[in-house]
């Protein structure tokens, strides 16, 4: 398997569920202004949406959008329990924070990237988004991850994207409880060599 990523964005969580599940996969960097990827090729020819995460099977079929990719993961290996078995409601609640997280909390930060946003716009996204990071904070207050005890894919995915609050100059500390979990979450050996191995790349691309 080709795992194509960009630092600092999406492509993490599902390098991260790799990583947990310890599955052997070679990592092709893309360059998000080129679309040249660090293997030679025209990243558009691999996925035509144009941004990672892309993954590439070893029959040569490309994953894109990474909820669904870490699930296909997942079920790689799924006496590893990084998500319920399909066909369980417990599957079902994974998908539900999913799609939580990929509408509201990921969608709902993108438009913070945007430095020359009038600061009435950006406080109207602020304002949405922590309304949903105030629900998360509320569901951490009985559960270790979202769906309880266990980590889980959707966790990955929570992780990484916020991961780029601090960018935004929104301190996680405001939510204690979701800070406590993402400082938890990025002390597992698998976001540190997921980490490790974005860097060497990245040092010499």
């Amino acid at each position: 398997m080709k795992l194509f990523f960009a630092p600092g964005t999406c492509s993490f969580s599902p390098h991260i569920v790799l990583q947990e599940l310890n599955l052997s996969y070679d990592l092709v960097r893309v360059d998000n202004r080129t679309k040249r990827t660090s293997d030679g090729r025209d990243f558009l020819a691999v996925n035509p949406k144009g941004y990672v995460a892309a993954l590439e099977l070893d029959d040569g079929e490309v994953l894109t959008e990474g909820p669904a990719i870490v699930q296909y993961l997942a079920d790689l290996r799924p006496e590893l329990g990084l998500a319920p078995a399909n066909g369980t409601l417990e599957r079902v609640r994974l998908q539900e924070w999913l799609n939580f997280i990929t509408s509201e909390i990921h969608a709902g930060a993108a438009p913070l990237f945007n430095q020359t946003l009038p600061k009435p716009v950006r406080s109207t996204f602020e304002t949405r988004l922590f309304r949903r990071l105030d629900l998360i904070d509320a569901t951490l207050l009985k559960k270790a991850y979202l769906l309880g005890d266990r980590f889980t894919v959707a966790d990955a995915y929570l992780y990484t994207v916020l991961g780029w609050m601090p960018g935004f100059s929104i301190d996680l500390m405001r939510w204690p409880r979701i800070d406590d979990y993402h400082s938890r979450i990025a002390r597992r050996p698998s976001v540190v060599r997921a980490q490790m191995r974005e860097a060497q790349l990245s040092s010499v691309s």
